[in-house]
């Protein structure tokens, strides 16, 4: 296992640890907690978060391009994001589980089309929005680990809005960390392989 494989998986023990209790569903861990969405746990916060990185890895990636490192990372993060959503949808498609604030059982499965709580999409957005900014930069400058905040802040946020159970949070951690570095490791950025060449040499060399 590798350096970053090896941080990212203490920082999930350590979430694990400060939020879990022995309760139901597929790792045992989950239960309902209470209800707490003022200040920053907010939900204006939590949808600021994921328009906002949504925007800033798109504006990043269209400004700079992809010729140099930053600019690649930025595709890198937008190929990430994309995967991320439609991994993130299709589980929520199939396993059609009860959201917390709709009914304290963690094991309501396949359940209403209306049911999606599980993995959380939003912490799988804000993971895969990060994880390939970390990958890139976390030798040149380990500061970059800072940004794993982010999911841990969300996940928090999401479990105290009673949106999603721990479980969700920690499989949408992992589904992001997986598309993140798959996204990372290409050889090329899949969206610059999909769009035309004007959209990806960077909006900044025009001015």
């Amino acid at each position: 296992m590798n350096a970053r494989k090896i941080k990212y998986s203490f920082v999930t023990l350590l979430f694990v640890i400060a939020t879990s209790a022995w309760a139901g569903g597929p790792f045992g861990i989950d239960h309902r907690i209470n209800r707490d969405d003022s200040g920053i746990w907010s939900r204006n916060n939590q949808t600021s978060l994921e328009v906002g990185s949504a925007l800033l890895v798109v504006g990043g990636a269209l400004w700079e391009g992809r010729d140099d490192r930053l600019g690649n990372t930025y595709w890198r993060s937008v190929d990430s994001m994309l995967m991320g959503a439609v991994a993130a949808g299709i589980g929520k498609a199939i396993f059609h589980r009860q959201r917390p604030i709709n009914g304290n059982d963690p094991d309501a499965w396949f359940k209403s089309s209306n049911n999606q709580s599980f993995p959380s999409g939003e912490v799988t957005h804000i993971t895969a929005v990060v994880t390939p900014f970390i990958a890139e930069y976390q030798h040149d400058h380990p500061a970059v680990w800072a940004l794993a905040i982010l999911p841990i802040y969300d996940g928090i946020a999401r479990m105290k809005s009673q949106a999603h159970w721990q479980s969700d949070i920690l499989v949408g951690m992992a589904l992001g960390v997986g598309v993140g570095l798959y996204a990372h490791g290409r050889s090329e950025s899949l969206s610059v392989g999909v769009l035309p060449g004007g959209f990806t040499i960077g909006f900044k060399r025009s001015f």
